[in-house]
């Protein structure tokens, strides 16, 4: 296995190991940002589910953990105009991430498939140069393709990532507006 491994990188050019390298850095950062957001994102929605449940039970006023409780302290007539500004700054604050697990889903197949053609156009280079069987090509192209699996791996990640947040956020955005709904209505 480690022969393979170090074989792989002797044998690959140094375009392919860059998008390798890249690849993997990306697929570092998007696991840290989706653990880092999926448990802030359930946290705030437990605070936010109790407070809801609290007005449905009859309490006056959000709790004061609830995140429109800051809003209701700077403008306590309880307008429209600060519920939606509320739930335009949760929406913000509860997609923050979204948008590089977005850029990474629909960048990192592209980046593979770059390593890819950078390390079949090296393969045929070496071929021009000697003398080749197939069993050179087929050696080559395995080679090469191994950076677009790693594209497509990080993409799928970053995706169903990205999808799960998007719902915890929504699922929050949710409650949150439940809760000025139910203050409005008193």
């Amino acid at each position: 296995m480690l022969d393979s491994l170090i074989d792989f990188y002797i044998k690959s050019h140094p375009v392919t190991l860059f998008v390798l390298g890249l690849l993997s850095f990306y697929f570092v950062i998007l696991n840290w940002i989706f653990l880092y957001r999926l448990m802030l994102l359930r946290e705030w929605s437990v605070k936010e589910s109790s407070s809801l449940e609290g007005l449905l039970m009859g309490a006056q006023n959000v709790s004061e953990r609830a995140y429109l409780s800051y809003f209701l302290k700077i403008a306590p007539n309880r307008s429209k105009e600060i519920f939606d500004l509320a739930h335009f700054a949760a929406s913000k604050d509860a997609t923050r991430g979204l948008s590089f697990l977005s850029i990474v889903a629909s960048t990192a197949p592209f980046i593979g498939l770059f390593g890819t053609v950078v390390s079949i156009l090296d393969t045929f280079t070496h071929i021009g140069q000697a003398s080749g069987s197939m069993s050179v090509i087929a050696a080559g192209v395995s080679d090469a393709l191994i950076a677009t699996a790693a594209g497509i791996f990080v993409a799928i990640f970053a995706y169903t990532y990205h999808q799960i947040l998007k719902r915890q956020s929504f699922e929050l955005i949710g409650l949150i507006r439940m809760q000025a709904d139910a203050l409005s209505a008193r």
